[in-house]
């Protein structure tokens, strides 16, 4: 019996290795823990208070030696078999783009999509390419049984095939600062005809909940690009803390900034998120880390961006 749900299709394959594996370990263990007891009261000094001097036994060593090499071997096979597995996807599996940067996800797909989730269809193989934007990062998505180290440099890859509809949760592993436990997503499985709704409509991003969603039963749009652009991966709107400032209350309110490099106190106006927005590092709240990539916005967005802010 598993302990988390099996939402993909390597689940099965690694979670038999690991109840292989755990049951030979818990066998041994209760088999060298019989014979040290038995050894330790049947030859006791008290009743053999002179010890027998034992040169050796050549067909215990032979077999104390060969069955946990012969349960080695067959651990690594179980578990090479499985590495190679998940190493080799098929021709047809859907190739997305993991971006990792301290301390937030996002995924870009094919056709030039981007978001802060990961958007996948049930049944169909997905292929995951990582890459960082600075220190090593840890994928893991626990329900799926799949995790591929993140390193600067370096080309990772994994695949796997949902199995289960659902939100899953997307966990980095590696010690990456000190947001690191912040560095979460999810990865949303939808139908198959939901996920082609999405990936060939201009939303920038999957849809909410419809639990979380607003009253007319849809995020606003400029919510939708937000999320596309992974600001919302750091920002929040409601005021909850984050990685960076919320985006609530920011238009209008006086901020102790480092504007090129020079410490002020101003007023967070239109101009200064514009230029915040379009020079990251430039204008930077104080208190918190100075981590935010370039957006790639065009003027319209901008301006619908600095608007919606200005609303909140």
């Amino acid at each position: 019996m598993p302990f988390l749900a099996q939402a993909s299709s390597a689940s099965a394959r690694i979670d038999s290795v690991f109840l292989w594996v755990f049951a030979v370990c818990l066998a041994f263990l209760l088999l060298i823990s019989f014979f040290l007891v038995y050894f330790s009261v049947r030859y006791r000094r008290s009743r053999n208070p002179e010890p027998e001097d034992i040169e050796g036994n050549a067909w215990l060593e032979t077999v104390w030696t060969l069955v946990p090499l012969a349960l080695f071997l067959a651990m690594f096979y179980y578990g090479w078999t499985d590495f190679q597995y998940l190493r080799n996807p098929p021709k047809d599996a859907l190739l997305v783009q993991v971006i990792a940067r301290q301390w937030a996800w996002s995924f870009k797909y094919p056709n030039g999509k981007q978001s802060d989730q990961l958007y996948a269809a049930l049944g169909r193989p997905m292929k995951l390419e990582t890459r960082t934007l600075d220190v090593i990062h840890g994928f893991f998505v626990p329900a799926f049984r799949v995790k591929i180290d993140v390193v600067p440099g370096r080309r990772n890859t994994v695949w796997f095939t949902p199995t289960l509809l659902g939100d899953f949760d997307i966990q980095c592993t590696v010690i990456c600062g000190v947001n690191h436990s912040a560095m979460l997503s999810k990865v949303r499985v939808v139908s198959e005809a939901e996920f082609k709704e999405w990936y060939f409509s201009d939303e920038a991003a999957p849809r909410v909940p419809a639990a979380a969603a607003p009253a007319a039963g849809k995020e606003p749009p400029i919510v939708g690009l937000l999320r596309g652009k992974s600001c919302l991966a750091c920002h929040s709107l409601d005021g909850s803390p984050m990685v960076g400032p919320t985006f609530k209350g920011l238009y209008g309110s006086r901020q102790t900034l480092l504007i090129d490099g020079e410490r002020r106190s101003a007023v967070m106006d239109g101009a200064l998120l514009r230029k915040a927005i379009s020079r990251p590092g430039s204008v930077q709240v104080l208190g918190y880390p100075p981590i935010m990539p370039p957006a790639k916005l065009s003027d319209e967005e901008m301006e619908d961006i600095v608007a919606y802010l200005r609303s909140l």
